[in-house]
């Protein structure tokens, strides 16, 4: 009879530890849908308030982007909305003084309610 070999070290509880780290990060995770164009946007050193639910995102070129609604969409998209609350806008720090005014008396007229410009920290 040939002589037996040790047995090795099992690695099943490792594989339980790894799956619980997995768990416990998806779950406490906060997975926000991604940009729909790349933003940088302008940089603040003051406190920022929380988040809001409903984001208006605003290019660099002037394009508008809420939920599925792309430019033109946007308003009436916005203007149907059942969220009650500000409307949070995440604009490219390249954007237009102009541009972004002109949005903000259009997003007022649409949505009624007050908006918050998203900037960065720092």
């Amino acid at each position: 009879m040939p002589p037996r070999r040790p047995r090795g070290e099992t690695i099943i509880p490792m594989i339980n530890v790894v799956f619980l780290l997995l768990i416990f990060f998806l779950l406490t995770a906060q997975i926000a849908p991604p940009t729909p164009f790349p933003l940088t946007p302008p940089a603040s050193s003051a406190e920022l308030p929380g988040a809001a639910r409903d984001v208006l995102f605003v290019s660099a070129d002037g394009t508008l982007a809420w939920n599925e609604a792309r430019d033109a969409a946007v308003w009436p998209a916005i203007a149907a909305r059942t969220e009650e609350g500000p409307v949070e806008i995440r604009a490219d720090a390249g954007l237009a003084a102009a541009t972004l005014a002109a949005h903000l008396k259009r997003l007022r007229e649409a949505a009624g309610t007050e908006a918050r410009l998203v900037v960065s920290g720092g």
